[in-house]
């Protein structure tokens, strides 16, 4: 039986999801660049053969890597909106499930900046898994559903704004490259919140519009 990081372990049978626990680790030490299908191995402690029974390639590797970052990313914002009290008031609370999944979007980016490069960063000099469906990520029909409760809770009901779940998307994920890797990412803390507040702010109030 071998150790990986975390203390878990692996038995016969479970190297595949062993190699991806290693895997899942380099990433979050040094996003998708830091994953290499050998220092996998290594760290399961296997040879590169056994793991490559398991993945043709680093692109391969990067692929599963890839899903379970989306996964956690969705986890995180699931995790924000249920943080969140209750409101009489279903237009608010809508909102308030809008705002928070947004949060909760900024926040795994933040914290896991790894993990998030390695959601959608994945490097291209390998060949990896054709890129999944725009309405097969979480994260973004969490967005799209939500802003669809939004939208049935207007008096009348109104359908989202044309494209509404890209714009509020690229809001988010805009916000967080810019907090990771641009100029956003030397803010102290007190600023960054005041930024995150405010571009939500604006992702629920942009719904509002007729």
């Amino acid at each position: 039986m071998a150790a990986i990081p975390g203390g878990k372990s692996y038995h016969h049978g479970d190297l595949r999801n062993a190699l991806i626990c290693a895997a899942v680790g380099l990433a979050g030490e040094g996003g998708p660049e830091r994953v290499v299908l050998r220092e996998a191995a290594r760290r399961v402690g296997v040879s590169p053969t056994a793991a490559y029974r398991h993945f043709e390639g680093r692109g391969e590797l990067l692929a599963a890597v890839r899903d379970h970052a989306r996964r956690a990313l969705a986890d995180s914002m699931e995790r924000a909106a249920a943080r969140m009290p209750g409101a009489d008031d279903p237009a608010l609370a809508a909102e308030a499930r809008l705002a928070a999944l947004c949060r909760g979007y900024v926040a795994f980016a933040v914290e896991q900046p790894g993990l998030y490069r390695s959601a959608f960063g994945t490097p291209r000099t390998e060949a990896a898994d054709p890129e999944t469906p725009v309405g097969e990520v979480r994260a973004f029909t969490l967005l799209a559903d939500a802003l669809t409760a939004l939208g049935a809770t207007a008096r009348p009901p109104r359908a989202a704004r044309p494209a509404a779940d890209a714009a509020a998307w690229s809001a988010v994920h805009g916000l967080s490259l810019l907090l990771l890797e641009g100029p956003l990412r030397r803010l102290p803390a007190q600023r960054r919140d005041d930024v995150v507040d405010s571009t939500l702010a604006m992702v629920v109030s942009g719904t509002r519009v007729p």
